[in-house]
């Protein structure tokens, strides 16, 4: 059984929640700001974060596992080689499915009731999980999964303040969309050549690894801007976050320093260290910026 779960979460690179996570919790800290705080919201968003990408994830793996067993990057994935079997792998999708919307119904306990995330459990479920189907059909895959990471911020905030001045939770949630999308797009380089045999769709497979660099390094621009623009329109925000965006600007830089055309070894450092230091950094500033506000 410790096997099988330890599997299971390797599977949906539980670890990797680490990219999302700090960007709803970074928002609910900015509601949190204008709202009380409740404990129960809290543990509503966790539980609402891990069980939608755990849901989303193991359902990439079950629609993508034919695949990946052609792909020899992935072929050792736990559906390919056989470690997990696929009604197992179902059961675990349906069953984290159901506690996301289960985890989506604590908010209407709270008083006041808030409704919105139950009702919008259904619908995000849905659009999250249609990613795994989109590089089937359209080059822009990278940007359905910014999307789909876009919801997080954006759903905290609904959770805790409903739909109320949503302006700060969509500058945080655009920024996230172009921040996915640009280092979607630097790990998406490593299956070019797959991608366009097995006649899949990605940007790299239809503009070329350097061209695609160059976009991946637009989408991170745009996401500078869109911090900046959430310093300018939130209050709570001072001096701190401020140097934060250099800082995320620095680590930007380093990300596609490491990404070449003619060299892509270090994509997996780019992705997975860099960025988590983004999303965490940023996250620990606005909490520190809230906890420690700077008055008239």
């Amino acid at each position: 059984m410790v096997a099988t779960v330890r599997r299971l979460l390797e599977m949906i690179r539980f670890s990797h929640t680490l990219f999302a996570l700090p960007f709803a919790l970074l928002s609910a800290t900015l509601a949190w700001s204008r709202e009380p705080f409740r404990w129960l919201d809290l543990v509503g968003i966790l539980a609402c974060m891990v069980f939608a990408r755990s849901a989303a994830m193991a359902f990439n793996r079950l629609t993508d596992r034919k695949i990946d067993a052609e792909n020899p990057r992935t072929a050792k994935r736990h559906l390919p080689a056989g470690t997990l079997s696929v009604s197992l792998v179902v059961m675990f999708t349906i069953g984290c499915s159901a506690a996301f919307v289960a985890s989506c119904g604590l908010f209407a306990l709270r008083e006041p009731p808030n409704f919105w995330p139950l009702w919008l459990s259904g619908p995000v479920l849905v659009f999250i999980g249609a990613y795994s189907l989109t590089k089937r059909f359209t080059f822009l895959a990278h940007f359905w999964l910014g999307a789909s990471l876009m919801l997080a911020p954006l759903s905290a905030w609904i959770a805790i303040r409903s739909v109320d001045d949503l302006l700060t939770p969509m500058c945080i949630g655009l920024a996230v969309f172009f921040w996915v999308a640009g280092f979607d797009i630097l790990y998406a380089c490593q299956d070019a050549d797959f991608d366009r045999q097995a006649k899949l769709h990605s940007v790299p497979a239809k503009f070329g690894i350097r061209n695609s660099l160059r976009i991946a390094f637009g989408c991170h621009l745009v996401m500078l801007v869109l911090l900046g623009v959430l310093f300018a329109v939130t209050p709570e925000l001072g001096t701190v976050f401020l140097v934060g965006i250099i800082a995320v600007a620095m680590l930007l830089l380093y990300e596609h320093w490491l990404v070449k055309p003619d060299d892509l070894t270090r994509v997996n450092q780019a992705f997975f260290q860099v960025n988590a230091i983004v999303s965490v950094g940023l996250f620990v500033l606005v909490l520190w910026e809230v906890i420690h506000p700077v008055g008239p």
